[in-house]
């Protein structure tokens, strides 16, 4: 009977880990102008920018800068390589809450959760205040 409850246990816990790490991987934007790396550190899930469609700004010929971020001393890092989501929590059933994402387009930061679809769709919502509040991207798998 031990050794039944041990191995429910194990079971249960192991697909929990699986289902969590079903975010992992590398992710299309919706207009698919960039590739953003979702990671797990720990229990939470971050996310940066791996890939741009035009990584070059038009006017300078060198690489995009997160010109419009907030604080000056930021505004000189590259947009390739930007964290964007952070502090995201496992909430189950493909759903993550508790994080943010950056926008470097207008150097605002959102709430933000996340809802996997299916494992190639994934829903970036982002908001202020509540999730009606919001907008929701819909972000898909990028096969490499």
């Amino acid at each position: 009977m031990h050794k039944f409850f041990a191995i429910l246990l194990f079971s249960i816990f192991t697909l929990r880990v699986h289902a969590q790490g079903e975010i992992l991987g590398t992710w299309f934007n919706t207009t698919k102008s960039g590739k953003i790396e979702i990671m797990q550190r720990g229990d939470n899930f971050f996310g940066k920018i791996v890939w741009l469609k035009e990584p070059l700004d038009l006017k300078t010929g060198k690489a995009k800068l997160d010109e419009n971020n907030p604080e000056q001393s930021k505004r000189s890092a590259p947009i390739i390589g930007l964290q964007i989501l952070k502090n995201f929590e496992y909430d189950g059933e493909g759903k993550y809450s508790g994080g943010s994402i950056y926008d470097p387009e207008n150097g605002k930061t959102y709430k933000c959760k996340m809802t996997l679809v299916d494992k190639d769709k994934l829903d970036v919502r982002g908001y202020i205040g509540f999730p009606a509040l919001g907008r929701t991207e819909n972000w898909t798998r990028a096969n490499e």
